[in-house]
């Protein structure tokens, strides 16, 4: 396990050294995400600047504890809700890039898959307005798992310490998860396969995955970052979804 999920880190490094090495790339895949950051930034300062009141709304029947009690509880909540939201706007942030920039990212898969990896026979063109009905689509019901896992997480979050320690991790694995899903499309599609067919390959190799999209996750989080790493997250995906396709 600990060494799939080294491999999955490995899989991101190769692909920061394929688009650093080729410009082009970079330049390719950069473009849609300064717009993405743009609305990601937004809406996380949004966030930040009412989540006082969102976990008070959501925390009603804690109003007549005890001050210690009742700042412990919505300080859990506040975190958990925090990570929820940060990994759905992810999950928005990386579909509006994919939808946005479909054209340019399918290149960046092409020629990963020509110069890197010799070339995938049976591979089809998907076009922007395939690739960003594809995006959006997957996004959308993406969106709809982080939402689901984040109530179960915000439940879980008023648990003492479980709530402080271990649910914030789950948190990030599992949007970690889902972006994984995410950033795999444009070279599961140009092979002929369906998001079900995906998450299923996905999940075979769930410590690989997670060792490519952890550290993805992660970096995004960072201002700007995602400019350099999204592109490569696009050529380590491709590598993985070709790796794990070659299994039998």
């Amino acid at each position: 396990m600990i060494k799939d999920f080294a491999v999955g880190v490995g899989l991101l490094g190769h692909g920061l050294r394929i688009v650093t090495r080729d410009r082009s790339m970079l330049k390719r895949g950069a473009v849609p995400v300064l717009l993405a950051s743009v609305i990601l930034f937004g809406g996380l300062t949004l966030l930040a600047t009412n989540l006082d009141a969102l976990v008070a709304w959501a925390t009603p029947f804690a109003d007549d504890w005890a001050t210690t009690w009742r700042r412990a509880l919505r300080i859990a909540a506040g975190l958990v809700m925090a990570v929820a939201a940060i990994a759905v706007s992810l999950l928005v942030f990386s579909g509006l890039a994919l939808a946005v920039g479909g054209p340019f990212y399918e290149s960046i898969a092409e020629d990963v898959e020509d110069k890197v990896l010799g070339g995938v026979p049976n591979t089809e063109r998907i076009g922007w307005g395939r690739a960003a009905w594809i995006g959006l689509r997957d996004t959308v019901l993406l969106i709809l798992r982080a939402l689901v896992w984040a109530i179960v997480l915000l439940a879980l979050g008023f648990i003492p310490v479980l709530g402080q320690t271990v649910v914030p991790v789950l948190a990030i694995a599992i949007g970690a998860w889902l972006l994984a899903v995410e950033l795999t499309a444009i070279p599961f599609v140009r092979r002929g396969h369906s998001l079900r067919e995906r998450r299923a390959t996905l999940r075979k190799s769930r410590a690989m995955t997670l060792g490519f999209a952890v550290p993805v996750y992660l970096v995004c989080l960072i201002p700007l970052a995602a400019v350099v790493v999204f592109p490569a997250a696009m050529a380590a995906g491709t590598l993985l979804a070709h790796r794990l396709l070659a299994r039998p």
